[in-house]
């Protein structure tokens, strides 16, 4: 994958440059996720961080490369749940954690969730070759975890890469087709306790397929 693209000075960023960063890297996020690459512009992305446009470009040159910034800081963040599946640890409370901490992601972070799957169901121009080398050297990582707690009798026997797919599938979808949920759900989306319950929900599905029998 492209690495993140930064304004070359020659000296290390100051805490308000990095500061003005992020900004800009959060405002782009927003309207990527809404627009895509194609539909977003600098100007909109400039407005968006409060800022103008020559001195966004101070930090960014192109379009292309904050998009990059943006793929990156996504891809980093989503995949740390995953990383940190611990072999070590109880089967069934590891899924539970990891589980819980992408609805928390989808939650709470709904526009990243929609830009990785707007990039995906766009054949993954950008990320096509992470998908293919990173991303899969983790998930085959954890897929060995996976089948050694299934070996052990510590899980029912599942495909682990199966089971992966279904777990995106489920907590993103809060996310990605939020105007769905709501469509169902009406104001039940609105009150408190509304997140625990789906969590439960999900949980309790999800687990209970996977639990030794």
């Amino acid at each position: 994958m492209t690495a993140t693209q930064k304004r070359d000075t020659g000296d290390k960023p100051t805490r308000i440059q990095e500061i003005n960063r992020g900004v800009i890297l959060d405002a782009a996020l927003e309207i990527f996720s809404n627009y895509g690459l194609r539909g977003t512009t600098i100007d909109q992305i400039a407005e968006k961080a409060g800022m103008s446009k020559p001195n966004l470009l101070y930090y960014f040159k192109r379009k292309d490369d904050i998009y990059a910034a943006v793929l990156e800081n996504t891809l980093q963040e989503w995949l740390e749940p995953m990383r940190t599946l611990n072999p070590d640890g109880e089967p069934v409370e590891e899924l539970r954690r990891y589980i819980t901490r992408k609805l928390e992601m989808s939650a709470t972070k709904p526009a990243a969730s929609r830009f990785f799957a707007n990039e995906i169901l766009h054949g993954a121009p950008h990320v096509g070759g992470f998908l293919k080398t990173g991303l899969k050297e983790l998930v085959d990582r954890k897929a060995t975890v996976i089948r050694k707690w299934v070996s052990e009798g510590k899980l029912a026997p599942v495909d682990p890469h199966h089971l992966f797919f279904v777990i995106w599938a489920t907590t993103q979808h809060y996310a990605d087709f939020d105007v769905q949920v709501r469509a169902i759900m009406g104001s039940q989306v609105e009150k408190p306790g509304f997140y625990e319950q789906t969590a439960q929900a999900v949980l309790t599905i999800l687990l209970n397929g996977v639990k030794a029998r």
